[in-house]
């Protein structure tokens, strides 16, 4: 007799899910149609979020950190399923899409992410933008853009969180600015990059600072108007007048996970064992921001490295139980810090070894590009980055040949005049 099929279901296409659907999809079982792998993404493209800044200087195109799911998943037997979940009956395996499509599923992965919180500050629903998407690249872009046409002699643009994202993204935004803005980091604690250790945090002061950038540490924001927005500090206000602002300081789950009836933390988290399986539902899996490890042993950042680390043990445990195996459980390991600090400069930090400039950009960009999806598109962004280097390398060397003919032959004119 035949065995029946094994139903995966994998919800979000990010670092984590399309991750454990990659890493599950190279097993004997997926390949022999034993197991069935169905990922739930309503969107088009696969977004690899830590060289988003990129595409604000121009230094990365949109194909090299968006390739389609279509042409991820090439090849193998994933069933990409292109809807947006509303809502999951736990105790019967359904998964309820907002077309209405029901999918029954043995074994279910939660990696959905979370979504832009608005905290209730006057205005800022209103004017902030965030920096999360493709969509909100473009807005950013074409914000600027606006402002640079209309002839301002500066743009102000602030940003709310000092936390990676936000430094990241002052970096960026100042040098695509340049001397023709402003750009105002603001932030509620009394440091940038609270989690990280002191040397990345010093390292960024410098680069901020080196490109102008305004600190506001211990400050608030209070109100947000189209030209300014209101701090406060010490029971002090303050109005400072900008043209843009981006918001990078807060999340919060999806309106249906919140509906959920299974254990979660105080901020909505879905608790999980050490193995990243629900604790009431064995058979369903949770990683990535949404979910938290109970009892909580180990911070676990919300960073792509972790949810990379995840998938992979997602995937080993689902093929564990499948097999009737004890799953195992999961353990961050942290590499080290990666950071973008600007155009061709960043800081790459591991093992007590701190690297910045032109060395960490490339470093980090290489560490990258072995991160993406599938080693079809690690080529091809490759072989791109590649080409660009060597044609920057010939430019500098012919604009060093040319200055180097240019100087003999003021040498010899110089000779010629003195009649020598």
């Amino acid at each position: 007799m035949n065995k029946p099929i094994t139903k995966i279901c994998i919800l979000g296409g990010g670092f984590g899910g399309l991750y454990t659907a990659l890493d599950l999809s190279r097993l004997t079982a997926v390949k022999s149609g034993q197991w069935q792998i169905t990922l739930v993404e309503p969107k088009d493209h696969f977004l690899f979020t830590p060289l988003l800044y990129e595409l604000i200087t121009g230094e990365l195109q949109r194909w090299e950190i968006a390739p389609s799911y279509r042409q991820l998943l090439t090849g193998t037997q994933v069933n990409l399923k292109p809807q947006k979940a509303s809502n999951i009956d736990l105790n019967n395996h359904r998964v309820y899409l907002e077309n209405e499509e029901v999918i029954d599923y043995d074994y279910l992965v939660l990696a959905v992410g979370v979504r832009n919180r608005w905290p209730a500050i006057p205005g800022l629903a209103d004017y902030g933008l965030t920096f999360r998407s493709l969509e909100d690249v473009e807005k950013l872009q074409t914000a600027i853009h606006d402002l640079e046409t209309q002839g301002k002699s500066s743009i102000d643009l602030a940003i709310i969180g000092g936390g990676p994202n936000g430094v990241e993204l002052a970096c960026k935004v100042a040098d695509r600015l340049g001397k023709k803005g402003k750009v105002h980091l603001v932030e509620r604690n009394e440091e940038i990059l609270q989690n990280f250790p002191k040397s990345v945090r010093v390292a960024s002061y410098r680069s901020l600072l080196a490109k102008n950038v305004s600190l506001y540490l211990n400050t608030g924001l209070k109100e947000v108007a189209a030209n300014s927005i209101t701090v406060f500090k010490d029971n002090t206000n303050e109005v400072i007048p900008i043209d843009l602002l981006l918001w990078t300081a807060g999340t919060q789950a999806q309106d249906w996970i919140n509906n959920l009836d299974c254990q979660k933390t105080a901020q909505g988290k879905l608790l999980t064992r050490s193995s990243l399986q629900l604790i009431d539902y064995p058979e369903v899996f949770a990683l990535g921001d949404l979910a938290e490890i109970y009892p909580n042993k180990q911070v676990i950042p919300a960073t792509a490295q972790a949810a990379y680390q995840a998938a992979s043990v997602v995937a080993k445990n689902i093929s564990a139980v499948i097999r009737k195996k004890s799953p195992q459980p999961y353990y961050y390991l942290h590499l080290g810090d990666m950071l973008t600090l600007g155009k061709q400069s960043a800081l790459v930090s591991s093992f007590g070894i701190n690297i910045t400039g032109r060395l960490a950009d490339i470093m980090r960009r290489f560490v990258y590009i072995l991160r993406l999806p599938s080693k079809r598109h690690q080529l091809k962004v490759f072989q791109h980055w590649a080409k660009k280097i060597l044609l920057r390398l010939r430019y500098s060397q012919v604009l060093s040949n040319t200055k180097s003919v240019e100087y003999r032959l003021h040498i010899r004119r110089g000779k010629r005049q003195k009649g020598e």
